[in-house]
């Protein structure tokens, strides 16, 4: 061979020609569409210097990326959690919601109905007031290992996880990231952590229920990082794992889930001293100074995964996404956030529980500082994933490859057809009515969104043209509200188990329903 061809190989080897490209997923908690600075301005009238919440980093990647003006997840995080790792609609894994520590046919060691999985959990309700017309389905807290999730999909990386999985039936050890082919760097498998002293909750090697056989593990600390705050010692686990990856051949993925920006509300004091004490406090109705401070250590770590790569020169020949797995969370006291101009936030299907932000940056090869408003999913990512590596998508998935939209953002995107199904009388208000939550399923088909509030109403959005969800069009639109509605209930009566609807409870009369309408039952 001649020198000079050699040396071009060894170069262009070097650079990493023709090796698939890294994959660093960020998948935050809770975080709110406009939560960060350049969201904020693309969808509100908002300046810069009046924004309260701090997001540099995050900014820049939007700047120097293709961000995604109509991402969307689902209601909870354990559903969103499911669908991406899947590709799959979570209902149709009965994935309906997120559990606390709550009682399953496992974990209390009880025979398992013909037909359920052994991680669906026995009752899971909320403290409501009233009569209401139907009982809440059940949920799976678990996802099959069988299934083909991203490390067996992407076989030519080595996958790794970090932080919060809360897909695992709350301490089943056949159901951890581990059984799903990822390297574990340090997780646990809850809906919320302490972000001070954390270590002993996710080292615990006992039971939460003595009835539970097999074996228990809900989590792994890892080695220690020497920070003693959270999120920022995920953030510089996830950067020592890349330092180690930059003299690796193989190709990585780094699955990272921040716990941020989820409850409890805490954070380093001088942090919050210090937003509390900005004039911009209550800007878009914002006045939660340690929300504020938990997101501006989340921006950060962000902030030092990104400078890493840059640094180790993986940059180049690295896909970083970054989203979140719901909306904002409107309904702590005080409010962790909002969610303008969208309605709603966390647990709702309105846009403001379920539009996220979605960011892509692969310097080199996606154009940056670019709008897509193309409608995606968070089924979408798996088959994305599978392209931008080279691997095959598995087959019986609900998501499309977003490959053609970051190669052409200002493309329109093909029609697509979005389910969400959230089978549960729940505590938190609606946006409107101010009652607590009935069981929801909804259905966008094109520009059109329709939700059906099982206590018998049905709503009907034009989005592009009325993203806030102030103008119903289903009187207006009855033929199309029927239409939809129908296609609506005859997906669910294909794709999800009778188990993880909700139950009609025939003792409470329409007439004495307390709900804020008149009861219809729309099956």
């Amino acid at each position: 061979m001649k020198p000079c061809l050699l040396l071009l190989l060894t170069i262009a080897a070097a650079c990493g020609a023709g090796r698939p490209p890294n994959i660093v997923f960020i998948l935050a908690d809770d975080l709110g569409i406009t939560d960060i600075g350049a969201y904020a301005r693309h969808f509100t009238d908002a300046k810069a210097e009046d924004i309260f919440f701090e997001t540099p980093h995050l900014d820049k990647l939007v700047a120097d990326g293709i961000a995604f003006s109509q991402s969307y997840a689902n209601q909870l995080c354990s559903p969103t959690r499911a669908a991406i790792l899947t590709g799959r609609i979570a209902s149709r894994m009965g994935v309906t919601t997120a559990t606390p520590n709550t009682k399953t046919y496992h974990n209390q060691g009880l025979k398992v109905p013909y037909g359920y999985d052994p991680h669906d959990v026995l009752e899971h309700k909320d403290p409501i007031k009233g009569k209401r017309p139907w009982i809440n389905a059940t949920t799976n807290t678990s996802i099959d290992p069988s299934l083909p999730t991203w490390p067996k999909v992407l076989a030519t990386h080595d996958c790794a996880f970090l932080g919060k999985w809360h897909l695992g039936g709350h301490g089943a050890a056949d159901r951890q990231p581990s059984a799903h082919g990822f390297e574990e760097l340090a997780y646990s498998d809850a809906g919320g952590s302490p972000y001070f002293k954390w270590q002993a909750e996710w080292n615990r090697h006992t039971p939460h229920f003595p009835t539970m056989p097999g074996k228990f593990r809900i989590g792994k600390e890892g080695e220690p990082t020497g920070r003693n705050y959270l999120t920022d010692d995920l953030g510089a686990r996830a950067t020592r794992f890349i330092e180690s990856r930059s003299v690796k051949e193989k190709p990585f993925v780094l699955y990272y889930c921040p716990f941020a920006v989820h409850t409890p509300f805490q954070a380093p004091p001088g942090d919050v001293k210090y937003f509390s004490n900005k004039k911009q406090l209550a800007h878009l109705g914002r006045n939660n100074a340690t929300y504020a401070a938990m997101l501006k250590h989340l921006d950060d770590s962000v902030g030092e995964i990104r400078a890493t790569l840059e640094k180790t020169g993986l940059a180049k020949n690295t896909v970083l996404i970054f989203t979140s797995d719901n909306g904002g969370v409107t309904y702590t006291d005080p409010p962790a956030t909002t969610n303008p101009p969208f309605k709603g936030g966390k647990a709702c299907l309105y846009e403001g529980g379920v539009r996220v932000p979605t960011i892509v940056w692969q310097p080199g090869r996606f154009e940056g500082g670019k709008w897509c408003d193309a409608v995606t999913d968070c089924t979408d990512f798996l088959p994305t994933v599978a392209e931008l590596t080279g691997n095959p998508p598995p087959g019986d998935i609900d998501g499309r490859s977003m490959l053609p939209l970051l190669q052409a953002p200002a493309a329109p995107g093909p029609e697509r057809t979005l389910i969400w199904h959230y089978p549960f009388n729940v505590s938190v208000k609606h946006p409107d009515l101010g009652t607590p939550l009935s069981p929801h399923s909804a259905i966008r088909v094109g520009d059109h969104k329709l939700i059906w509030d099982w206590h018998g109403r049905l709503e009907l959005y034009n989005i592009p043209k009325d993203p806030q969800e102030m103008h119903d069009l289903a009187n207006e639109k009855p033929e199309l509200t029927v239409q939809l509605h129908q296609q609506l209930k005859q997906w669910l009566k294909d794709n999800v188990a009778p188990r993880y609807w909700p139950r009609r409870d025939e003792s409470v009369k329409p007439a004495d329903a307390d709900i804020p309408f008149p009861f219809r039952d729309l099956r």
